[in-house]
């Protein structure tokens, strides 16, 4: 896309999947986990000065007792005001109520971000696709555990299910 994306604020939310310490810490391709979360914080930022919803996913392993240290948001992510959602699958959607929630908001549009391209933010994006959900995929909000994985989602899946953008390509009507 050459041109920047202009969005609706009140009909528009933001996902970032799986930015937790211990995800972000690991060997990622093809940026760095902490590229990543920079790049998501500053679209978390620029969706909050919108009046637009921030969801942050997470995942909890299900069966465990206690969960892996580092299983948390990053810390600062989260800010007053944004949803977090809590799977126990790849994908956010099964069993955590997130559909109802977007449509109690009045929310037709998905921008997603997170960690692995090709599994939580792919599997979340599918979903979100197969419920009517309009998407963008922001590729330099991504990494995958290989450069391959991260490339076949943004080249290959993500144009069948949405636009593909680049974060400084994504702005909101007034801005």
């Amino acid at each position: 896309m050459t041109a920047p994306l202009t969005l609706d604020p009140a009909r528009t939310a933001l996902v970032l999947v799986d930015l937790m310490e211990r995800i972000v810490a690991l060997p990622l391709e093809p940026r760095k986990g902490t590229q990543v979360l920079s790049a998501c914080e500053e679209l978390a930022n620029t969706f909050r000065e919108a009046g637009a919803r921030v969801v942050l996913v997470r995942v909890e392993r299900p069966g465990v007792t206690e969960q892996p240290p580092g299983s948390g948001l990053v810390n600062g992510l989260f800010q007053d005001g944004d949803v977090q959602i809590v799977k126990g699958t790849i994908g956010a959607f099964q069993g955590t109520g997130l559909d109802e929630r977007l449509r109690r908001y009045g929310v037709t549009t998905l921008v997603f971000g997170g960690i692995a391209t090709n599994l939580g933010v792919e599997s979340t994006a599918r979903a979100a696709g197969d419920l009517g959900y309009d998407l963008v995929l922001v590729e330099d909000a991504m990494a995958a555990l290989t450069g391959p994985e991260h490339e076949a989602s943004v080249k290959l899946d993500f144009p069948r299910l949405g636009t593909v953008v680049r974060a400084a390509e994504v702005r909101f009507a007034g801005q």
